[in-house]
């Protein structure tokens, strides 16, 4: 039996994201955001249920849908709508955007809009864990699209055959963009690691109890040398595949969206599930939901507020130098990114 605290944290940081990622769907439709923005609704309790099982210095891979990771792994609201922006207030002042969000102070390394290539460097920052005898982990974040890739394939052969501190998460959403998962491999999703020998398991994404509870055990598991996990999480997002694509789209059948977005809601779910225990109330309810408003209102009136790159960003971080002291100089202090 988890405590109310710990209940209403998980509640907290679900409507975090909730009220931040439409908030950017506002913004979205002034024309004012740049590029295209695939929004994390619907797929909350993913992110908070995995990300509660990690420390300051354990790490992430994310995808190009990756605000709601970065957030949950404890990330600035304000300099990731910043970012998200372009504005120089942001993670990477302005140059990643919504699908490149990075932020090596919560080890948040990336999203990604190519599909897959968060694996093969997960895999990578798995094995320099190893090697360096560290006992932090990393979860890599990916959609169902990513294991059809070569890319996956070989990175979770490396992962087994080298036992690496890994949990790879499938959002397993059922969708690629416009196509089912289904037409594109006719191997089940929680088969696609058995060739490896790595164990694999599938929780219910939209309740993040479940999942809470599931990640807890594996990320104890990897943590005390168990070796790579893969997990299927069955869950659905409840917009379309990016802002410019309708909520239903073509390729969902318009009851099928309406009966997960009703039924299926890991928000409500858990504000149901509060309330049932007498852990919340209305009022406590209100004033939560209130909270997590004035902090995604707070930060896209920072961001609006902040400035541009100058033209001389640029030319800044476009290469990397070997310093003196034999580490990559990225940005003009001899760190390398990886420490």
């Amino acid at each position: 039996m988890q405590r109310t605290e710990e209940l209403l944290e998980l509640y907290r940081r679900m409507l975090l994201i909730r009220r931040m990622e439409e908030r950017l769907g506002e913004v979205v439709k002034t024309g004012e955001l740049p590029g295209p923005v695939h929004l994390y609704i619907g797929q909350e309790a993913v992110a908070v249920g995995v990300c509660s099982h990690l420390g300051d210095r354990d790490w992430i891979t994310s995808t190009h849908r990756g605000h709601g990771h970065f957030l949950a792994k404890g990330g600035d609201p304000h300099a990731m709508i910043a970012e998200i922006l372009g504005r120089d207030t942001g993670i990477c002042h302005g140059k990643g955007g919504s699908m490149h969000v990075f932020d090596r102070d919560v080890r948040f390394m990336g999203g990604h809009g190519i599909v897959g290539a968060q694996v093969p460097l997960a895999t990578g920052i798995a094995w320099k864990l190893k090697y360096r005898d560290e006992d932090n982990i990393v979860v890599c974040f990916m959609g169902d699209a990513a294991v059809n890739q070569g890319a996956f394939h070989e990175a979770l052969n490396m992962a087994a055959i080298w036992d690496l501190p890994a949990i790879y998460v499938v959002e397993n959403n059922h969708y690629g963009m416009g196509t089912a998962f289904g037409r594109v491999s006719l191997t089940e999703m929680v088969e696609k690691a058995s060739p490896y020998g790595i164990p694999a398991s599938v929780v219910n994404g939209q309740d993040v109890l479940a999942t809470y509870a599931h990640f807890r055990r594996l990320a104890e598991e990897v943590r005390d040398g168990g070796g790579p996990r893969f997990v299927n999480v069955e869950t659905y997002r409840f917009r379309g595949h990016s802002m410019s694509d309708p909520v239903s789209g073509t390729y969902r059948p318009k009851d099928e969206v309406e009966q997960k977005t009703q039924e299926e809601d890991p928000i409500g779910i858990l504000r149901d599930h509060l309330f049932d225990g007498g852990h919340l109330d209305q009022a406590g309810l209100e004033a939560m939901d209130q909270e997590a408003r004035e902090v995604a209102r707070d930060a896209a009136e920072f961001a609006d507020g902040s400035p541009a790159p100058g033209p001389e960003a640029l030319y800044e971080n476009v290469w990397a130098e070997i310093n003196r002291h034999g580490r990559l100089n990225f940005d003009g202090r001899g760190e390398s990114p990886w420490r």
